[in-house]
């Protein structure tokens, strides 16, 4: 891998190239995984429990997958993916493993002094000619590294071995000018085609069947629909929104808070602007005269009556405001540069500044609106904290009952719901069946109802649920047991379905059709226009562009073996339908190649010796899995990949 990265900056790409030594698996998850199928499954547990895996009778502990994990994974956001992270980073440590091994059976090491060398190469400034300044060295790679020692020279000569392996793979590998003749032509040789695109999604919606078609084709895959268990319940609620229409809070409770709480009122002295900005940075001084030229000329159309925030819309050039009209909001003393300031505390209220010069650029300044300090009022916030106070109140109020509501389902779970509705003043209702995934109408969506719900025995009473109007208490109703479903129950999926399978089939009968036509002898344009398929043309492509709607020109591959107006068969590309005509094919200029026989040389080159190594790669594992020499402990796995 070292060898990949060009060194262009040796000292800062040798740093580059260790700290992706220890994120290899991160960084080559979809390699590895192809590389090496079947790795975490069909292996014989490995026999000590404290070991996630064994290679060659080489135990890598459990702890040791776990440091390496976390050291991978730092920083990254890995919930949904872990299983794929854990078999990644344990498929390279198995990797390493299995590659130590083999350099001992091979008699294939990495020297104390290639290392030494190695490491002058990377540090050069631990070295003072020939003397090695040992007690820098540590501090040297804690800085650039983030590791100590032990672990860098591991993952060094880690990787030092791996180059060895990889020079010994693909050292015989060449590019014979038929391949890269070859190559040239399929990447110059570039064809034309006009096309139809049966699109099955759009065809969906004409699709009517009549009520015996739904019919026989449902009674064909009825087993396809299922309805799963539903459970329905009766219900006793705590309503927020009840509680705090009864709730009740006095202005001498709201003074005495305006009072505690007075400085939260304090306003400081505040201006609304808009601004239209034209940026100068980084310009020369010839273009900011032609700015302030620009911006004295939409100054004048601000002054004289054109609408502020429109001009601000079309020339501001403050991505933060323009979409707003350049609205800034309210801003304080020491918010903004000081022209700025100045301009938006000394402009009269609703007039427009002249130009002000900011380190930013021209900024053309209208004020909305100014505040001076002063502290607003009770009458002023009182609304707002009668508000706040009602939320407090209620949430209290709600927690108190909720808790008596617990201990009587607590003292007996078995009592009446609509007793306990009745002590608690409590709003009685029942829920429409629904599954464990359907809303559970009208209480909502909670997971902890549902999971209430489906775990409940008849006659007994939950504990408080809190839920979005307030918390609640349940006790199961009825059970309708999952069963096959009839066309009434799923009439509208079904159609759907129904509308689906038959609009795949609908387009593949046009395209099929169109080629028909199209082959027998009449025009392309005309075909498709008697079976209503609009045709396009598409750009010049190549073996490795694209169509637009169609996608990658692999699809098409054929196309490049045909004649120049042949018409092609109905040609399934994804979920569509395609029906196309060769209308030009373009040769490459082979006088061009020699300008890019060099490029095209080392890219075939590195692919080759890309290939033969993930091939040695795949064999040294394959091998060692047959050899019984690598095994896994599945339990562990499973713990791990488990964890949160």
């Amino acid at each position: 891998m070292l060898k990949s990265i060009q060194q262009r900056d040796l000292d800062r790409n040798r740093w580059i190239k260790i700290t992706m030594a220890v994120i290899l698996g991160l960084i080559c998850i979809s390699m590895v995984v192809t590389l090496i199928p079947g790795l975490m499954t069909g292996t014989t547990d490995a026999t000590s429990p404290d070991a996630i895996a064994t290679v060659a009778g080489q135990n890598i502990s459990v702890a040791e997958f776990q440091q390496e994990f976390e050291q991978a994974t730092r920083n990254q956001v890995i919930p949904q993916m872990r299983q794929a992270y854990v078999q990644t980073v344990l498929d390279q440590m198995i990797f390493q493993r299995a590659l130590d091994y083999e350099a001992n059976r091979l008699g294939i090491s990495v020297t104390p002094q290639e290392e030494s060398d190695r490491i002058k190469e990377i540090f050069p400034d631990v070295w003072s000619g020939d003397t090695w300044l040992k007690d820098r060295y540590p501090a040297e790679v804690q800085a650039r590294m983030g590791m100590d020692v032990q672990t860098f020279e591991t993952l060094l000569r880690n990787e030092m071995l791996e180059e060895k392996f990889r020079e010994l793979v693909t050292d015989g590998i060449t590019v014979t000018p038929a391949e890269v003749q070859q190559e040239f032509r399929w990447r110059n040789e570039k064809i034309e085609i006009d096309y139809a695109l049966i699109k099955p999604a759009g065809l969906a919606g004409s699709i009517h069947p009549t009520d015996a078609q739904l019919a026989a084709w449902f009674a064909g895959n009825a087993s396809r629909y299922q309805i799963p268990e539903k459970r329905s319940a009766r219900y006793a609620l705590l309503d927020l929104s009840k509680l705090r229409a009864n709730a009740k809070i006095g202005d001498d409770a709201l003074r005495a808070y305006y009072n505690a709480h007075i400085d939260d009122y304090k306003v400081e002295t505040r201006a609304h602007v808009e601004h239209i900005l034209f940026k100068t940075v980084g310009k020369t001084d010839a273009e900011i005269a032609e700015i302030h030229q620009k911006a004295e000329d939409v100054l004048k159309q601000a002054k004289h009556g054109t609408n502020f925030e429109d001009l601000a819309k079309k020339y501001s050039e403050d991505d933060a405001t323009k979409a707003k009209g350049g609205d800034l909001g309210w801003i304080v003393g020491g918010q903004t540069v000081p022209e700025f300031q100045q301009a938006a505390f000394t402009v009269p209220k609703g007039e427009i500044s002249d130009l002000v010069k900011t380190q930013y650029g021209f900024h053309i300044i209208k004020v909305l609106d100014r505040e001076m300090a002063h502290t607003k009022t009770f009458e002023e916030v009182r609304d707002s904290i009668l508000q706040m106070q009602l939320d407090e109140k209620v949430t209290e109020d709600a927690n108190n009952i909720s808790d008596q509501m617990a201990a009587a389902v607590r003292q007996s779970d078995r009592q009446s719901l609509d007793d306990l509705a009745k002590k608690f003043q409590l709003q009685v209702g029942e829920t429409a069946p629904a599954t464990v995934t359907e809303p559970l109408l009208p209480l909502g969506n909670s997971p902890d109802l549902h999971e209430t719900l489906f775990a409940l025995h008849p006659g007994e009473l939950s504990r408080p649920i809190q839920i979005d109007s307030g918390f609640v208490i349940i006790e199961l109703k009825d059970i309708l047991p999952a069963h096959q479903a009839t066309l009434a129950e799923v009439h509208d999926r079904a159609l759907t379905d129904y509308q689906r399978e038959k609009s795949i089939e609908v387009a593949r009968e046009r395209a099929t059709e169109l080629s028909k036509q199209a082959t027998s002898g009449l025009d392309f344009d005309k075909a498709a226009n008697a079976l209503d398929l609009p045709v396009k043309t598409s750009d010049s492509f190549a073996r490795n562009g694209s169509v637009q709607d169609v996608g990658t020109a692999k699809q098409l591959i054929t196309a490049f073996n045909m004649p120049v107006g042949h018409i092609s068969q109905a040609t399934k590309v994804g979920e569509n339908w395609i029906v196309y005509k060769v209308v030009s094919h373009d040769m490459p200029n082979f006088a061009d190649l020699p300008a890019q026989a060099k490029d095209i040389e080392q890219q075939l080159l590195q692919t080759k010796q890309s290939a033969a190594y993930e091939a040695f790669h795949t064999a040294l594992i394959d091998r060692l899995k047959s050899e019984k020499k690598v095994t896994i402990n599945n339990d562990a796995v499973t713990r791990i990949t488990r964890a949160s």
